[in-house]
């Protein structure tokens, strides 16, 4: 592992523990160069995805950039990171055992929002703002009249 400080590729563990509700392996290194220390994380990856944008462009899959987008729709709200980060994991999951390596930024999407509809219904509605690109207070009128109704049909079933 190259150090982040010196690039030097002489580092060493010096910890490692289960992360992320068992999901990853977290370990924390020492670089033997410059004595910077940091942390890596290890993630089974079950397939090497490929987002296709809506122009058509590919691009490799980033958890992260994902992750930020829920976490900026999360933000100041009462829900344990633990909890989202399992979401997080849960969406890749699927995605990667979808059978396609190709994946539509529509089909993210959707999944991250199905998970945060479970996780909460302010960063839900935050994230479809942007998501399907709300234009004005009545593009949010509409989608949350449109989730009562969904809300109202799935109790009565």
């Amino acid at each position: 592992m190259r150090c982040p400080f010196c690039s030097s590729e002489d580092t060493q563990v010096k910890d490692s523990r289960q992360a992320e509700d068992n999901t990853a392996v977290r370990r924390r290194r020492l670089c033997g160069n410059c004595a910077g220390r940091f942390t890596t994380f290890e993630r089974v990856q079950l397939r090497e995805l490929i987002v296709v944008k809506k122009s058509g462009r590919r691009t490799p899959f980033d958890r992260d950039k994902m992750t930020r987008s829920i976490m900026i729709a999360m933000q100041k709200r009462p829900v344990d990171p633990e909890r989202v980060d399992q979401m997080i994991s849960g969406v890749i999951r699927q995605l990667e055992s979808a059978g396609n390596s190709d994946i539509t930024s529509d089909q993210i999407g959707a999944l991250a929002m199905e998970g945060l509809a479970g996780l909460d219904k302010v960063a839900y509605v935050r994230y479809a703002s942007v998501y399907k690109d709300f234009r004005a207070t009545a593009d949010f009128e509409t989608f949350i009249e449109e989730e009562k109704l969904d809300s109202e049909t799935d109790q009565k079933e």
